[in-house]
């Protein structure tokens, strides 16, 4: 993707490679986030199971690209999910993949704490496998690329964040809703045992 477009051009495994190139592009200045976007790749690599086949290309574009907003060129409102959607629309990016990146991790609650509600209304929510993996690949996966556990990850959220801020006060609501993502993934991984 030479100019970050035509996204709509690429076959399904063109998908993931443009997707981890364009993350590298935006996210590998950042260092630790560089970190953690290249093991969230891989821990939905690890998760690709619990979504159906024809969806796994999508998932891995969008572990490369969630946290995409983070970076200072896309980052306009502060709010990496949102910005980063924005982007990747604006860049033909396919509206699933935009809008896993929309809405990943609990993003909707972030939103509210944020007061950009009818922003983040913009991109269609879709409670699914593919948002479930995401969220899980994501949130067990500590800042630096470590493996931890949903738990520990939402404990470590907590401490980096001070109780003041939006990151810390989102989690306090959604932690315990978002756990029930990580029991769909567990049961849909025990089921193809």
């Amino acid at each position: 993707m030479a100019d970050d477009k035509d996204a709509r051009q690429t076959t399904a495994g063109d998908l993931v490679s443009s997707a981890a190139t364009l993350a590298e592009k935006f996210v590998a200045p950042l260092g630790q986030r560089w970190q953690h976007v290249q093991a969230v790749a891989a821990r939905a690599t690890d998760l690709a199971r619990a979504v159906a086949v024809q969806d796994r290309d999508t998932l891995l574009a969008a572990a490369w690209l969630h946290d995409i907003g983070y970076s200072s060129q896309i980052n306009h409102t502060g709010f990496h999910p949102l910005d980063g959607a924005r982007f990747l629309r604006q860049a033909g990016w396919p509206d699933e993949i935009v809008n896993l990146v929309a809405h990943h991790s609990g993003a909707r609650f972030e939103a509210e704490q944020r007061g950009l509600v009818a922003e983040l209304g913009d991109f269609d929510f879709v409670d699914s496998p593919l948002l479930d993996a995401l969220v899980v690949a994501d949130l067990t996966t500590g800042p630096q690329g470590q493996s931890l556990t949903y738990e520990q990850r939402i404990s470590e959220i907590l401490d980096r964040y001070p109780p003041e801020d939006p990151v810390h006060r989102t989690w306090i609501t959604a932690g315990p809703i978002l756990k029930a993502s990580v029991r769909r993934v567990e049961a849909r991984l025990a089921e193809m045992r």
